[in-house]
């Protein structure tokens, strides 16, 4: 058996197919590209055959295994709501597909909206004006959320926090490159386009559009410039400062916020979060500058901006014409029942995930995940008791935290209930608009209450999974666990190289650079020896420093610092799976190791792994997700995560050198 183990791994190993072309380990191997040599580019030895064979489709800027997936439960949650017997699942989608009917109203459910607007007469009225915005769900100037306390994790807290910008992120107004300077001339463009269309709906002139667009590019650079940039915000300390009410009118005494805060309807509370008090400070200075006319263009336009996708088509082509063929290369509109079942979920997402559950999650799934992740943290808990690098005392702390990670599988043990909120069949944006105030209301509601646990912030449908910090608990709904990521008839290597290594990358989060700041409780504390936290910075600068020499585009490198969070969750989850299954092997010594498809249990893990991040992504789409998402690109997450892994190289014998072993490997976890 050695002699056949040697073999399979001195030459670069392919894959066995079955007679029928069936897997019967759950490795993907149409989606494999065997011409490559896995230690020159595992990606492409991986995920070369299905990136062939499946480009972007023209409703997508992107196109990855997750996307298959979340197309595959959008199929089910259509079916759902155009069988539904529940009243408002199905009136609310009939209303998203009534076009008609979205037509005939032009721009009547905007009218009331822009009517208040123009008839502010002083600045001194805006804060009411912003207040009615934001409770409409327009994120206006600054955004007004709820949190829980970093401080006090039980009790939820309301955040004042930088915003108003209609751009991805503030370095889309800053940039001096000449891609940059280009995208901002659209963007001005596309908001001309947008108040020409307008005035032409309200049969006014549209000579003054091109004027208007300037007057709010000009009014959201101010903004841009006092926000604090992405990587600054990932350090929970810069984001967190407790003011009363008359220090925060302090910092912008021309803007009443003891009137916004009553308009908005919060609780009132004798202190809340100013995140970023010098863009607090800097918006007295831009009200101040900006005349009372261009601050209610810039008022009108963010109303069409929150609205466009609910207004008639012509809106809705320009809006998705910048946002999504521009910015992101998206080359055609996605039909409408995707556009209205998303719609739906987004509205009403735990009455239509209750629906999905019924149809598409069994309790078997949940049980196997929840098998799972008990498995991780028992891993979890060897790897922090046999960290060189910690000294005991930090070593009881993380594993006290650990001890209490709460785990959350599928879907709310409670339902949300959506029984107050009106929706009408004929009254698409309406419905938008209500379902939003809502959620809103909701959540301000929450002010100066305790933190519940239990709430999701994920709709069961959606193909994703989360760490939450203040409440330490990790969150997978019930639309990830479902193939490729979990796939009850794979192999054992597999599911831990794909859901494994989703959990164990979740759990990381909670000891990565951000989740290592919290405690078990939640609460935002240093239990961190310095000499333990130099030698962790030391480990995680050398895991920024290289993924930040990654290019996903001539000319465009990744940002180490913003994707750090995440490159320390790949590369921590991908070991904590790795050491179950060897655990699990372990167990069979004595037996063949059992090879499938011409790999071994090792190859099967790495290639489970490697294919759950098959992707295709337009230019655009690259340049977006290079400058605002912390997560690296598919192929960083594959080869950057396994050139650091010592047992990757030897399941494939891959030697010093070579592109997939790195000479400096990087490790936190």
């Amino acid at each position: 058996m050695l002699a056949m183990l040697i073999m399979l791994l001195a030459g670069a190993p392919g894959p066995a197919r079955a007679a029928d072309g069936a897997s019967s380990s759950g490795v993907d191997l149409k989606a494999m590209d065997t011409n490559v040599n896995p230690c020159q580019n595992f990606y492409q030895y991986a995920c070369g055959g299905w990136r062939k064979n499946n480009p972007a489709p023209p409703d997508e800027s992107r196109w990855g295994r997750f996307n298959e997936l979340a197309e595959r439960n959008l199929a089910i949650e259509r079916d759902i709501l155009e069988k539904t017997a529940n009243r408002q699942l199905g009136d609310y989608y009939a209303a998203c597909m009534d076009e008609p009917a979205i037509e005939r109203k032009g721009i009547q459910p905007i009218a009331p909206t822009l009517k208040e607007i123009d008839a502010l007469s002083s600045k001194q009225e805006l804060a009411d004006e912003v207040a009615r915005l934001h409770d409409a769900g327009v994120p206006v100037l600054f955004n007004l959320s709820v949190r829980p306390d970093q401080k006090r994790s039980d009790q939820e807290i309301a955040n004042v926090d930088q915003g108003g910008l209609g751009l991805p992120d503030r370095d889309y107004y800053l940039k001096t490159d000449a891609h940059s300077v280009e995208l901002r001339q659209q963007y001005v463009e596309h908001i001309g386009a947008m108040f020409a269309l307008l005035a032409k709906a309200e049969g006014a002139s549209e000579a003054h559009a091109e004027a208007r667009a300037h007057a709010v590019m000009e009014l959201e650079t101010a903004l841009a410039k006092a926000s604090m940039d992405r990587v600054m915000r990932r350090n929970p300390d810069n984001v967190y400062h407790m003011m009363t009410a008359g220090e925060l009118t302090a910092l912008t005494p021309d803007f009443a916020w003891k009137r916004y805060l009553a308009t908005v309807g919060i609780p009132a509370v004798p202190s809340l979060n100013v995140a970023v008090p010098d863009f607090v400070k800097a918006l007295n200075g831009t009200i101040a500058d900006t005349s009372l006319a261009d601050l209610k263009t810039y008022l009108r336009w963010h109303v069409l901006l929150a609205g466009a996708d609910l207004l008639p088509r012509e809106f809705e082509d320009e809006d998705f014409r910048f946002h999504e063929h521009i910015l992101r290369g998206t080359k055609e509109m996605p039909p409408r029942w995707k556009r209205c079942a998303r719609s739906t979920d987004r509205a009403l997402g735990e009455a239509l995930g209750q629906e999905f559950v019924k149809t598409a999650f069994s309790g078997a799934s949940k049980q196997k995940a929840l098998e799972l992740v008990g498995e991780i943290e028992n891993e979890m808990a060897k790897d922090i008791r046999s960290a060189a690098w910690m000294t005991p005392a930090t070593k009881e702390q993380a594993l006290a935290k650990l001890r209490a990670v709460a785990n959350k599988i599928g879907y709310p043990d409670k339902w949300r209930d959506y029984s107050s909120v009106k929706i009408e069949r004929g009254d698409y944006f309406g419905d938008a608009v209500r379902a939003r105030e809502f959620e809103i209301q909701r959540n301000f509601h929450k002010i100066g209450k305790p933190v519940d646990k239990a709430e999701w912030g994920m709709t069961p449908p959606t193909v994703n999974a989360y760490y939450s910090p203040p409440m330490n608990n990790i969150n997978f709904p019930a639309g990830i666990l479902q193939p490729p990521f979990y796939n009850p008839t794979a192999g054992d290597a597999v599911n831990y190289g794909s859901i494994g290594a989703v959990i164990g990358h979740e759990l990381t989060h909670g000891f990565d650079d951000q989740g290592r700041k919290y405690d078990g409780e939640g609460n935002r504390r240093d239990w961190w020896t310095a000499d333990d936290a130099k030698a962790f910075e030391s480990r995680a600068d050398c895991i920024a420093s290289e993924y930040g020499n990654f290019s996903p585009l001539e000319g465009v490198k990744l940002n180490g610092k913003l994707t750090l969070g995440e490159n320390s969750a790949d590369n921590g989850g991908i070991r904590l799976a790795y050491m179950v299954l060897m655990d699990r092997l372990a167990v069979s010594t004595g037996r063949p190791l059992e090879t499938k498809d011409g790999f071994t249990p090792q190859q099967q893990f790495f290639l489970g792994y490697a294919q759950m991040w098959c992707e295709n992504s337009t230019e655009e789409s690259s340049r977006v997700r290079a400058a605002t998402d912390p997560h690296s690109p598919g192929q960083f997450r594959v080869n950057g995560v396994l050139q650091n892994v010592r047992e990757f190289g030897e399941a494939f014998a891959c030697k010093v050198g070579e592109p997939m072993v790195s000479e400096q490997p990087c490790r936190v976890w």
